[in-house]
């Protein structure tokens, strides 16, 4: 798995993983898939969901979250291809929870953020059988 980003794309994902430190923060990655390489095109944030004495080390969004970015995926002709959000003060590697939430085909980019600056970005993608997670590649361009 290929993933591209832009410089832009990147500094938009730390800053707002940044400023929800010390909780997690996220969002939706947006843009197009051509074999093995996907390009993120756009990131939009989502609020944190999850109980608030939890979001340390959680984040929820809602189904309501999700049907609304794929309707809005669909109408600028893009594709939902994952999503993105942050490990505070844990580094950027797929914890259990990550694994039990997550679905196969989609992209994930964890970022570390360590003592509230964005350190570390890596891109993941689980396996088909659920089992665990495979890192990708990311190009930041």
């Amino acid at each position: 798995m290929n993933v591209l980003l832009s410089k832009q794309l990147q500094a938009q994902i730390f800053e707002q993983m940044e400023a929800t430190f010390p909780n997690e923060g996220g969002g939706f990655l947006l843009g197009d898939k051509d074999g093995d390489t996907t390009t993120i095109t756009d990131v939009i944030a989502i609020e944190n969901v999850f109980e608030s004495e939890e979001q340390y080390h959680r984040y929820a969004m809602t189904p309501q979250d999700w049907m609304r970015l794929e309707d809005e995926a669909d109408s600028r002709g893009l594709t939902l291809l994952g999503y993105y959000h942050s490990h505070p003060n844990s580094p950027a590697i797929p914890s259990e929870y990550d694994r039990e939430h997550a679905l196969p085909n989609f992209v994930y980019i964890i970022t570390s953020v360590q003592n509230g600056k964005a350190v570390d970005m890596r891109v993941w993608r689980l396996r088909k059988d659920r089992s665990q997670f495979d890192a990708g590649v990311l190009n930041v361009e």
